[in-house]
């Protein structure tokens, strides 16, 4: 059991500590005497502030032992350590984990891991159909005999192309033949998340005078998401080239109320666009051509 006491003669070697931190350290980088800590019994470390500007917080710590029933001290190990209050860098996080979406620019390779959640093999054809299945033992043999020269590996590597018509070639027409298809997983995910991005919980569904269930700009999609989701085909519209929710929405929607006219000013009080027409003669000019007669 290791002695929490600090050995007195290692606890009082505190300048030989000093002089071995300084050695190892730049000149004038270390600074006052911290504390002793005992690691063991006869084995103590010394620890002396670092006055390196780089290193703000950081410890000098200069381990020394004696020997049982020696009286000479000697140097263990110098050693630069992080304090209570040094300046550290963050925890390693593997990349896997770091990797945020958006983050891949053009050249990047992302590789996917073997067991990865998301996908699961697909169909290539060399599966054994179960003893109860509804192909014929007739089909069976055609289908063996023609899958006899597919090898591992996309259709670009196969010895042969598919005879046209084939059960080979129609699988791969409905992309069928791929290495791996996403996992039921994967659809769960993929739907969370288009949902949480363009969904109906979204402030501008909420806003939208309708969904795009109903919208003559949502392009449908295949597979059992096309029960859920589609593409907005708006170029106007914010999710423009996106996957929707049926339930999203925007104000962008083809059956949107027409925009109402501006308002007709009111009539002005006094009609400025009038032109009132005066007469030129009148009983004005009448009695004073009377009154030039009588003159």
């Amino acid at each position: 059991m290791r002695s929490r006491t600090p050995d007195r003669q290692c606890a009082e070697a505190i300048e030989l500590a000093r002089a071995a931190a300084e050695e190892a350290a730049h000149p004038g980088k270390v600074g006052d005497h911290v504390e002793v800590v005992a690691d063991g019994d006869r084995v103590v470390t010394h620890y002396f502030t670092c006055l390196d500007p780089g290193y703000r917080g950081w410890r000098w710590g200069v381990t020394v032992a004696r020997a049982s029933r020696a009286k000479l001290v000697t140097l263990d190990e110098t050693v630069l350590l992080p304090g209570p209050d040094a300046l550290l860098a963050p925890e390693w996080v593997p990349w896997s984990e770091r990797l945020r979406p958006g983050d891949m620019g053009p050249g990047d390779l992302l590789p996917t891991d073997a067991d990865d959640l998301r996908l699961e093999p697909g169909w290539s054809g060399e599966e054994v159909p179960p003893p109860n299945s509804a192909l014929s033992a007739e089909m069976t043999e055609l289908a063996d005999a023609e899958d006899a020269d597919v090898a591992a590996g996309p259709p670009s590597a196969q010895v042969t192309a598919p005879v046209r018509g084939s059960i080979t070639s129609l699988a791969e027409e409905l992309g069928m033949r791929r290495a791996r298809v996403l996992s039921r997983y994967g659809l769960h995910t993929a739907a969370d998340r288009w949902d949480e991005s363009h969904g109906a919980k979204t402030p501008m569904a909420q806003a939208a005078p309708a969904s795009c269930v109903s919208c003559g700009f949502l392009i449908p999609i295949g597979g059992s998401l096309g029960q859920a989701f589609g593409v907005c085909g708006n170029e106007f519209g914010p999710a423009d080239g996106h996957v929707v929710s049926l339930s999203y929405g925007c104000g962008g929607h083809s059956e949107a109320a027409v925009m109402p006219k501006p308002p007709r000013p009111a009539p002005p009080v006094i009609d400025e666009t009038v032109v009132d027409v005066l007469p030129l003669g009148g009983p004005a000019g009448a009695g004073e051509e009377e009154d030039l007669g009588h003159a």
